[in-house]
């Protein structure tokens, strides 16, 4: 029986810039990404098809991690039992394939090097490419050709990562040599797949591959991801890695945080379990009001929306003047939305500006838009206080710093 794990969500493309590494300091290295929208269309109408889909394959990716988790450690992760069983696709629901709105952006494999171009998630823990003995399923991407490697070591051990609609990502495992610009990480496990879902295929994804930046515990190969084996063999000084996501230029910098994009000190939190970058807000505000206490959060770059319980996202937007239940967990708010609204993290508020919250109209020319908040059944019905998945609606406000070395993660305010 093949381990498997969700890793997507839904499929956006993305734009890697042009010049592909920049390397401030030795210590670090910054990774230009772009995200190019396909959620609202050139109408500034909402997917949401894909929007419904998104949420869904979040569920999973989490339900699925946590299965890794008990495979790896012999024990539950202690939030498994929080989380509900998803249902089963209904008759009439679409079965799409989408990929995360994950961020991307160039590393090298292989010896000679070969640049590919990757997602990096942090919902995730494992690293794959389109292998050369894949068929039509991985036509228009670069495709990791395992022969023409000296340092490809095949450790006859096949992988399939398994999706709820029945379509996979499968493939056999490597070790090889990894580098994000300057820094190398060897004996890396690599997934090289023969069969890419259509989430992955050249007309939903752009990039090659995906990078998973979780931990080893949630890892479907048990290996460690790759930033880890950077740390572990000394490549990178500062065990830290900052995102910082914005329309008119993202990028991930790797051995730090890059001062150039907040302004101020971080405020971090612990991490409650290694795994998934699992802590806890404080709190979520509306117009300066608490509606929501204390509860725990996955930060996941690997979501668009923040994905919370069915209870707790009502009682938010019953606060929003003129929102209102629209289709299956999402709400509508008023395309002219300017209620702040904030997540609360270590004591500080961190705002969630209007324009990332609002996620497009319901239909063209309508007045009322779709909120980035949604509400998931599974995330209600578990047992004892539950946890929500925090994605880059959120993250587009502030400067997010993963920091592995001492299980943390940080929030700055941007510039």
């Amino acid at each position: 029986m093949y381990p498997f794990i969700t890793f997507v969500i839904f499929a956006l493309s993305f734009r890697v810039a042009a010049s592909p590494f920049q390397a401030p300091s030795p210590s670090a290295i910054s990774i230009p990404i772009e995200k190019r929208s396909g959620l609202p269309n050139s109408h500034a109408v909402v997917n949401v098809t894909r929007l419904k889909s998104g949420v869904r394959r979040t569920i999973e990716k989490i339900q699925n991690g946590f299965n890794a988790f008990e495979r790896n450690t012999g024990a539950p992760h202690p939030f498994a039992s929080k989380l509900s069983p998803f249902e089963k696709r209904g008759a009439g629901d679409p079965l799409i394939d989408y990929q995360a709105e994950l961020w991307y952006g160039p590393i090298s494999v292989g010896t000679p090097p070969k640049t590919y171009t990757v997602d990096f998630d942090t919902g995730s823990s494992d690293l794959f490419l389109p292998s050369s003995t894949c068929g039509s399923t991985c036509k228009g991407h670069r495709l990791y050709n395992t022969k023409a490697s000296s340092t490809a070591h095949d450790l006859k051990k096949t992988f399939i990562l398994k999706y709820g609609d029945g379509s996979s990502v499968t493939g056999e495992q490597y070790t090889d040599t990894v580098s994000i610009g300057h820094f190398t990480a060897k004996k890396q496990t690599v997934g090289a797949a023969n069969h890419y879902s259509t989430g992955f295929q050249i007309a939903q994804s752009p990039s090659d591959g995906l990078l998973g930046m979780g931990f080893k515990s949630i890892s479907d190969y048990h290996a460690n991801p790759v930033f880890q084996t950077l740390v572990a063999q000394g490549q990178v000084k500062d065990a830290v890695f900052g995102f910082y996501l914005d329309q008119s230029g993202s990028e991930l910098y790797i051995g730090g945080t890059n001062p150039k994009h907040y302004k101020g000190s971080f405020t971090y939190v612990d991490l409650t379990q290694e795994g998934y970058w699992l802590t806890e807000f404080d709190g979520f505000t509306v117009g300066g009001k608490q509606i929501v206490g204390s509860t725990s959060a996955i930060i996941d770059t690997g979501t668009t929306l923040i994905i919370g319980d069915t209870a707790s996202v009502g009682s938010i937007y019953a606060k929003i003047p003129g929102s209102k239940p629209w289709n299956n967990g999402l709400y509508t708010i008023p395309c002219s939305f300017n209620t702040p609204v904030s997540i609360t993290f270590g004591g500080t508020a961190f705002k969630i500006e209007p324009n990332t919250f609002n996620n497009g109209q319901v239909s063209q020319g309508s007045s009322e838009c779709v909120g980035g908040l949604a509400a998931d059944a599974s995330l209600s019905s578990g047992h004892g206080p539950g946890f929500w998945i925090i994605g880059d609606v959120f993250l587009q406000n502030v400067y997010t710093a993963f920091d592995v070395g001492h299980n943390r993660v940080g929030f700055a305010k941007l510039h």
